[in-house]
């Protein structure tokens, strides 16, 4: 898309370059992140859309003096080269052409590359700094991020009201989940925890919030002690008497300004200070050791707790996904529908009134607040674009005879959920059953694994990639991501994907199994459900707890999609057998014209 050297990236490109100049280095790196490392990010904090123009969730920007560079991963290869310039950046791959190799190429002796401390981890920054002083350059932090001293109209930061979060939908109140903590301390030999992510202080105290959209979250940071004590460093304004009451008035409140001086004393207290080098701000883990901490490097103790939910939190996500379920049923019975009877009309379904359809519904069910993350409402081209983010500028129709795709989610009091259906409008090519259903089948593989305590997800990613292998096809992005409970719809530390993963899978961690295939230019497939990891008993023979998944989410699969000729007997009756099981969910939900259209959805093959 190129744009004129008058464009506004053109002149915030020119205007960073300038700073730099001002500043004495010679480049500048722009992370997606804020400083917490979220994938949801406040306005203020949008540097590199600001900057680029690249709006997806995942990236990396780098500024050099006569040279740019924008990183994204598998999911927004497309939607990079929509959105960018390719006058202004170079487009590169965030995993097989990293920004450190491509600085180790750039790089001239000398250069001092700058980046701010409070934006990365010290496992990036480590990274960064290989690739700058391998070219002979200098990795320098600065003070004031360049990009904020150029963005004239930077939005203020957000400060929305915090909100206890009831013990009925947590489980366990956050006493307990502070006592948990401690003893994690405790037994690393730590004397606290600095906790950076948002999620891991909201999981920790039970709170909520709206800092960000469509993750009821606080931005704030907070220390937990190896006695349970807590001091939680967050705008007072967003504190309200009812937080605090639900917090029996035990935890210390302090301003975020207020953090830096307080881990300085800890420090010099000779505390051990538990830091993740994965997702704490390079400037805390710099603070604490420049001033004499004794730095205990490990993973956010609150993550695997969190990650492991309770029975509370299980039975709230299963009951959201029974709600959610006849949400999606009265949407997909609409849209396949309505855009067939409109798609020769001059008012054909488009893809933005689908996204607003689909939440219209979702904000009648009962426990609702907001959606979980921006619908991915896809047809035809757009998508094979996975992270699709469609507007009023970009929405097309949905046209007979092409694939729909729609990646929605909901935020419920009692449970997250996020679910991705595809569709046809009209009727499929030969070629598209093929391909949908070999995702299905790789669906269907991963979904009925069993596997022994100690598995991660790494291991059980080729499962959903056979079928698909097997045709010479595959996918760019994880098979699966760890899911909160009225938290983030993608939280760590588990997943299931080609990369290693730092954790192995337990009962109670709750992810997705979301194949996909995408043909550019054409269309887009995925079939998504969200399952939780249960223990079923032992392996045969052996001491080992024996594992599997338990698939919560119900919601038809376009039988019309389906080639059961490339089927086994075995992957046929698991989709017969969950199709009856959404079926007997579902009905009690929906009228008679709904139960009408689901049976038909759902019979067997």
């Amino acid at each position: 898309m190129p744009e004129s050297a008058t464009s506004d990236h053109a002149l915030r490109l020119k205007a960073l370059r300038d700073q730099l100049v001002k500043d004495g280095v010679d480049g500048f790196i722009i992370p997606r992140t804020d400083e917490h490392q979220g994938e949801y990010v406040p306005p203020q904090a949008q540097r590199l859309a600001w900057m680029s123009g690249f709006t997806g969730s995942a990236g990396l920007g780098v500024v050099l003096t006569d040279s740019a560079a924008v990183f994204v991963d598998g999911r927004y290869t497309i939607q990079v080269r929509q959105e960018v310039d390719e006058t202004l950046y170079t487009y590169k791959h965030l995993i097989e052409e990293p920004a450190h190799e491509w600085l180790s190429e750039q790089v001239k002796p000398g250069m001092r590359i700058a980046y701010d401390s409070w934006l990365q981890s010290e496992n990036q920054i480590k990274t960064l700094r290989k690739g700058v002083e391998k070219a002979g350059g200098e990795l320098v932090a600065l003070d004031i991020n360049p990009v904020d001293a150029v963005w004239s109209d930077q939005p203020a930061r957000p400060c929305t009201k915090s909100m206890p979060y009831d013990l009925k939908h947590a489980g366990k109140s956050s006493r307990e989940k502070r006592d948990e903590i401690a003893t994690i301390l405790k037994d690393g030999e730590a004397d606290c925890a600095v906790l950076s992510l948002p999620d891991s202080v909201a999981w920790l105290l039970n709170v909520r919030g709206e800092d960000v959209a469509h993750t009821p979250l606080v931005l704030s940071f907070a220390v937990i002690h190896d006695d349970g004590s807590v001091q939680w460093f967050v705008d007072s304004e967003k504190v309200t008497s009812e937080t605090m009451a639900a917090l029996d008035n035990q935890i210390e409140i302090a301003e975020p300004g207020a953090l830096e001086s307080r881990l300085v004393s800890f420090a010099r207290e000779g505390k051990s200070v538990l830091v993740d080098p994965a997702t704490c701000p390079e400037r805390i883990t710099s603070v604490l050791e420049k001033n004499g901490a004794k730095l205990v490097r490990a993973m956010d103790p609150v993550m695997k707790p969190k990650a492991r939910k309770n029975t509370t939190e299980l039975d709230g996500i299963r009951a959201a996904h029974i709600r959610d379920g006849a949400a999606m049923v009265r949407f997909l019975k609409w849209v396949t529908e309505t855009a067939e009877k409109r798609a020769e009309t001059d008012n054909p379904v488009t893809e933005i009134e689908a996204a607003y359809k689909l939440q219209a519904i979702r904000e009648g069910v009962s426990l609702f607040r907001d959606i979980s993350f921006d619908t991915i409402s896809g047809a035809g081209p757009n998508g094979a674009m996975c992270h699709y983010k469609v507007s009023e500028e970009s929405s097309i129709p949905l046209s007979m005879d092409e694939i729909f795709l729609i990646d929605s989610g909901g935020q419920f009091l009692d449970g997250t959920t996020d679910i991705t259906r595809t569709v046809i409008i009209g009727a499929p090519t030969d070629e598209m059953k093929d391909r949908f259903t070999r995702v299905l089948m790789g669906h269907i593989s991963l979904a009925t694994a069993k596997f022994p305590k100690g598995t991660n997800g790494m291991q059980l990613d080729s499962l959903a990639r056979r079928p698909l292998w097997d045709a010479g096809l595959d996918f760019d992005h994880g098979t699966g991501h760890g899911v909160g409970c009225f938290l983030g719809v993608h939280e760590g530390p588990q997943r299931i994907a080609k990369a290693s993963s730092p954790v192995a899978l337990e009962p109670g961690m709750f992810l997705s199994n979301e194949p996909g295939y995408y043909k550019a230019g054409e269309y887009g497939i995925r079939i998504e459900n969200l399952i939780i990891v249960r223990d079923i008993g032992q392996m045969v023979g052996l001491d080992t707890p024996l594992y599997d998944f338990e698939t919560v989410t119900l919601c038809p699969i376009d039988l019309r999609l389906i080639e059961p000729s490339i089927m086994s007997a075995g992957e046929i009756r698991w989709l017969n057998d969950y199709h009856a099981w959404v079926r007997e969910e579902l009905t009690p939900l929906l009228d008679a014209e709904h139960v009408t259209w689901l049976e038909e959805a759902t019979k067997a093959i």
